[in-house]
């Protein structure tokens, strides 16, 4: 392990819980990740995770300018639609309150809305132009972090592209937390909602979860895209249908408790589509490395083939050369007047007839390469004698490279010899 004196308590204990997260068994290489990443754990598993499934980081500028959003259906037919309705005034007192503050918070919310149309009238929204989508995110993360701690759900430190398409992959639930940061219920929300260590563990074991506010180019287009109309406003993103779909809108203030059984029924109804899902992947992953196998297969023994090709070849073009020096080593034929020259016919395999005189005082070995290099014979014979019938032992070996000559073979003037092809 790295010498870890120049960490402090927080460092050493980030890094052993990034081990026992990635199942990284290198130290030195797991305090390299985290420090490449400012000891962000969160962030650093994450783009771990990414790089083993071979999906670019989130922090990297691939990512940014290649990853297509998947196109959400934000209102299907059977939506889940919570709206929680703030807590009424209850007792004389808190109505009389409520009564005496409504002409002021009409009259301000109209003015407020008034001075808003004007000035958007007079200059463009800049929350339309999304120049640093990943810097919206990050920014929001350590705004909420000095707000409210670091006991909150993990949130996705990519950008809403991002997470959807790690959700599709991932086939997760995405949860997606939108925070108007002037609204009212926003702080009581995240203080005693989202927050709430029960919530924590549920939203972390279960899926994943995006969050930005609405004050950021980022987090204003995702609220377009899903035209909320309250806050807090939470949606639920799963894969259905083939299909990124908004299965769920929970807006208003909603307690830790009815959030999580919210969720957990939600889940439930959509979970068979995850299952069918996942099925198909891996129906769709089996039958993909299956052909993968087969084509594998298919062009080892096509690889196979053509070496066995080339060998034959090599072969062939090796035993033509051979042919071709053994038929200058045989000497000239010898005239029919020479007295010792013999007259040998031979009969191939074929049933074709070859003629050609020999001197019976050289050795046999000849008559051997008459035979082999011909184009009528097989390559693999013997050559023999039809009655009594024997075998004429003259291929030449290395042992013997000079069989005996024709005459000490006991062949006459005249002799009907047999080609036998040994692989027929």
């Amino acid at each position: 392990m790295a010498d870890d004196g120049d960490l402090t308590h927080e460092q050493t204990d980030k890094l052993l819980q990034f081990q026992d997260l990635t199942g990284i068994d290198d130290m030195n290489r797991c305090r390299e990740i985290l420090q490449r990443h400012s000891w962000n754990i969160e962030a650093a598993v994450q783009d771990t995770f990414n790089e083993r499934e071979g999906a670019p980081t989130v922090f990297s500028q691939q990512a940014s300018q290649e990853m297509r959003e998947p196109v959400v259906n934000t209102r299907p037919y059977n939506q889940r639609v919570f709206a929680v309705q703030r807590q009424q005034p209850e007792g004389i007192l808190q109505w009389s309150y409520y009564i005496i503050l409504l002409p002021f918070r009409f009259f301000y919310s109209t003015i407020f809305d008034i001075f808003s149309f004007v000035f958007r009238l007079l200059r463009p929204d800049p929350r339309r132009n999304v120049t640093d989508p990943l810097g919206d995110v990050m920014r929001f993360i350590s705004s909420f972090e000095s707000k409210y701690g670091t006991c909150h759900p993990v949130f996705y430190q990519g950008t809403y592209s991002q997470a959807l398409n790690d959700a599709k992959r991932e086939l997760k639930f995405l949860l997606v937390y939108l925070q108007g940061d002037d609204h009212q219920d926003t702080d009581s929300f995240c203080r005693s909602t989202l927050c709430d260590p029960q919530v924590v563990s549920f939203l972390n074991t279960n899926m994943l979860v995006w969050a930005c506010n609405t004050g950021s180019p980022e987090g204003y287009r995702v609220s377009q895209a899903l035209k909320e109309n309250t806050y807090p406003f939470l949606g639920l993103i799963v894969l259905r249908d083939n299909r990124m779909t908004a299965v769920a809108r929970i807006e208003g203030p909603i307690g830790p408790a009815e959030l999580v059984t919210r969720l957990e029924t939600v889940m439930r109804e959509n979970e068979a589509s995850l299952v069918a899902a996942r099925a198909e992947r891996e129906e769709r992953q089996f039958n993909q490395t299956l052909r993968q196998q087969q084509d594998e297969a298919y062009l080892e023994s096509l690889r196979a083939d053509q070496e066995k090709e080339a060998r034959l070849m090599r072969m062939q073009e090796e035993r033509e050369r051979q042919k071709e020096e053994l038929m200058r080593q045989i000497p000239p034929e010898p005239t029919p007047s020479d007295p010792d020259s013999i007259r040998i016919v031979l009969k191939t395999p074929n049933g074709k007839r070859l003629e050609r005189r020999f001197s019976n005082t050289q050795s046999s070995k000849y008559l051997y390469y008459f035979v082999f290099c011909h184009e009528d014979c097989p390559d693999d014979f013997q050559i023999v004698t039809n009655f009594p019938r024997r075998v004429l032992d003259c291929e030449p070996t290395e042992r013997c490279p000079d069989p005996p000559t024709l005459k000490e073979m006991g062949l006459g003037k005249s002799e009907m010899l047999f080609v036998h092809d040994n692989e027929a």
